[in-house]
């Protein structure tokens, strides 16, 4: 059951939300009409500034202090992770400003980087689920994407609900959150990515 959840947190890390996200719209929206060597690299770009980097300067950093993954969790050891991970989610949004891509893809990281953002002021004084403020940030943009590109997200609404009940309970199964972290993260993350989408 442990290695278990574990399979299932690192399939669903927090750094999945942007290129998601970005999926979903090249496969849903007007924007599947692009060339698809222009969303492989738009995709790409994603990847490289929302997961790649992040996720290897965090290990780097992790591996410098000698901390394990069980250690790094620690909610006062957990804010260099968070600000290096915003640095690299700002860098993606700078990037895509100076390529001029389309408001939609760069609604997106915002959306993730506000997520981010909120997390890190939460772990200051409490410490928050990021995996499933980022499962919820996936539902709150399929909620504000709905309204502009008028789709019934009902079923999907579904499917990210019960992802987010799995992996809620891989992390208590872990001892890395409790109940009202897992919740609290997943409504945290549904909020802040459908005001970052409907607002900016």
């Amino acid at each position: 059951m442990i290695l278990t959840a574990r399979i299932v947190s690192m399939l669903f890390t927090p750094f999945y939300l942007p290129i998601l996200g970005l999926a979903t719209l090249f496969m849903f929206s007007y924007l599947s009409m692009f060339p698809l060597i222009y969303k492989i690299q738009v995709l790409a770009l994603t990847y490289l500034f929302t997961i790649l980097m992040p996720t290897l300067l965090i290990h780097l950093y992790r591996r410098y202090q000698g901390w394990n993954l069980i250690e790094l969790g620690q909610r006062e050891r957990r804010m260099v992770p968070y600000i290096i991970s915003i640095t690299c989610y700002f860098t993606c949004i700078y990037v895509m400003e100076r390529l001029h891509m389309p408001h939609f893809m760069s609604s997106i990281i915002v959306a993730a980087l506000l997520v981010q953002m909120i997390c890190a002021l939460i772990n200051i004084w409490w410490k928050i689920s990021t995996h499933t403020a980022a499962i919820g940030g996936v539902g709150g943009a399929l909620f504000a994407f709905s309204f502009y590109l008028g789709f019934n997200p009902v079923w999907w609404l579904c499917l990210v609900f019960l992802t987010a009940g799995i992996l809620g309970s891989c992390r208590m199964i872990l001892r890395q959150h409790n109940l009202a972290q897992v919740v609290v993260g997943f409504w945290v993350g549904g909020f802040c990515a459908a005001t970052a989408i409907l607002l900016f």
